[in-house]
């Protein structure tokens, strides 16, 4: 028996997974989580093997849930699966921990293929990811300036450039309005910008937002 965990929070999706686990790998399990919540706490009561996980979920980024999750249970290995595309978030996420990125545009034969491998012990790159992480292994010393951000620091800059205010920022991340404007701060002093109009345009040329 296989024991995957399925976090996302559209119900309809993660049906979807779960008949396509279930019908592609024998003996598959599926549990559901909708929330960060909701995860962490599957994880306390039940055994998995692999915990598939979205990155946009509601109270707290995927990123945040992965760094617990891999703290609670350091040896598990993690599939995200995210609309985000792979130049994105791919990079940050194999740091913090995931074994395997993977853009929920994928075909069901490339997912299940990822699925097997990680459940064997190894990682999931695409080709489109692993490309970009080669060519970054080459271009280290002229990285682009939003790769030198922390996590949070990279997911408000994708919701400023996105347009949303620091007030809206602050609500969808339950911060605090002044911890926002921190945060933004730092980044402009990061990235060497002193507007929000620089900002956005930096990420809009470097594809950061959808």
């Amino acid at each position: 028996m296989t024991r995957i965990l399925i976090a996302d929070d559209h119900a309809i999706l993660r049906r979807g997974l779960k008949e396509i686990l279930v019908r592609e790998l024998e003996g598959a399990v599926c549990g559901e989580a909708e929330d960060a919540q909701q995860v962490l706490a599957q994880l306390r009561n039940c055994e998995w093997d692999l915990v598939m996980l979205d990155i946009t979920m509601p109270g707290r980024s995927g990123l945040d849930v992965l760094k617990d999750l891999k703290a609670m249970c350091p040896k598990l290995p993690v599939l995200v699966l995210s609309m985000h595309p792979e130049d994105q978030y791919g990079k940050r996420i194999l740091k913090a921990g995931a074994s395997g990125y993977m853009n929920k545009k994928s075909a069901p034969e490339e997912l299940i293929k990822a699925i097997r491998k990680l459940l064997a012990g190894g990682q999931y790159v695409s080709p489109a990811l692993a490309e970009r992480l080669a060519l970054d292994l080459k271009r280290d010393a002229s990285r682009l300036a939003h790769e030198i951000l922390s996590d949070r620091e990279f997911e408000i800059l994708r919701m400023i450039a996105s347009g949303k205010t620091v007030t809206q920022i602050a609500a969808d991340l339950h911060l605090s309005v002044s911890t926002v404007s921190t945060h933004r701060a730092r980044i402009l002093e990061k990235m060497h910008m002193t507007t929000t109009a620089e900002l956005m345009h930096f990420a809009i040329s470097n594809h950061l937002v959808d």
